[in-house]
């Protein structure tokens, strides 16, 4: 079963999607306000172009080339998008919201309106030791980095380990490090 919401009144209306192709158009009316609106059954066009601009970058990741095998982040499912698994590199990781044309490293398809196009960066080095260290920093955006639901000022770098929470805007982001690779301590520079 899927639900769609109201575009006036927010309410859901679910209808078992099983029973339509992909391609098709649905109108609906909603029960509570009376509004009619359609949608058409398919896969996300944003999705198809963002899997198409970044066809080589995937190659890359999945052949497990041990400059791609930084970790990854993972970007939980709420309100405004699904679920997803974005790959990081070594160097800057600029992440930010998906546009068309937008230079970013890791670009999140959201429709998330306080995620800004480059909203914050995960730079990815190796320490003395060799160790992979992950250190987040915000790149003044509108509304914010948080780390522990405490902002990270603007010239303010945070170490982060595997499984550190963060959030951006409306959006929850968590850190999944290369296996063995995770830093140790919690320093602030």
């Amino acid at each position: 079963m899927k639900r769609v919401r109201c575009p006036k009144c927010d309410q859901y209306i679910t209808f078992d999607e099983t029973k339509y192709e992909a391609g098709q158009s649905l109108v609906f009316q909603c029960a509570a306000c009376g509004k009619q609106f359609g949608i058409r059954m398919g896969v996300s066009k944003l999705r198809q172009t963002q899997k198409e601009e970044n066809k080589d970058a995937l190659n890359m990741q999945t052949t497990g080339d041990d400059a791609t095998a930084c970790g990854s982040i993972i970007v939980i499912e709420n309100v405004f998008h699904y679920k997803q698994v974005l790959p990081l590199h070594l160097g800057d990781n600029q992440i930010g919201r998906y546009q068309k044309g937008n230079p970013i490293s890791t670009p999140i398809e959201t429709v998330d309106p306080s995620v800004d196009l480059l909203h914050c960066v995960i730079n990815v080095s190796r320490d003395k030791n060799g160790r992979l260290k992950y250190v987040l920093r915000d790149t003044n955006s509108n509304t914010g980095t948080f780390v522990d639901n405490v902002e990270i000022p603007p010239r303010e770098r945070r170490v982060i380990d595997d499984g550190t929470l963060f959030t951006i805007g409306a959006t929850s982001i968590i850190l999944r490090t290369a296996p063995n690779t995770s830093s140790t301590t919690d320093e602030r520079r």
